[in-house]
């Protein structure tokens, strides 16, 4: 046996558990944009302007179908307008964002902003993209 056979570790090897952390950190980072609400659609171009960052910020899309969703759910024109009567009542200031897809008829998204007109919301913007370079 030689002298330095016998010595104990004083130092513990970390790497690991780093890479456990960033492993996790990057599923962390994954989930929270995968959980941001809405449906996929090709939107119309526009030039660049401040939108409605509110929370709480109901979205209305409507897909290349000409179908109506409320924050993803379907829904027909009766039952848009009493789930928007009623996030109304809730919060007076509720801000809404229509989506529409740029090949779906204008008169479906017409349809959407009168049913928003009647229900009494004001602050309305229309998502769209910025334009290509």
């Amino acid at each position: 046996m030689q002298a330095g056979d016998n010595k104990s570790y004083d130092d513990i090897n970390v790497t690991p558990m780093v890479d456990l952390y960033l492993v996790l950190l990057l599923i962390f980072i994954i989930m929270t944009t995968a959980s941001v609400q809405g449906l996929k659609v090709d939107l119309p171009r526009a030039s660049k302007s401040p939108s409605l960052a509110e929370s709480k910020t109901i979205a209305i899309t409507v897909n290349n179908e000409g179908k109506i969703f409320l924050n993803t759910v379907p829904v027909n024109l009766q039952e848009l307008e009493q789930r928007l009567g009623e996030a109304k009542a809730k919060n007076p200031e509720v801000p809404l964002v229509v989506k529409g897809d740029s090949r779906t008829q204008y008169q479906v998204i017409m349809d959407v902003l009168d049913v928003s007109g009647r229900v009494g919301i004001t602050k309305i913007g229309l998502a769209t993209q910025a334009p290509k370079k």
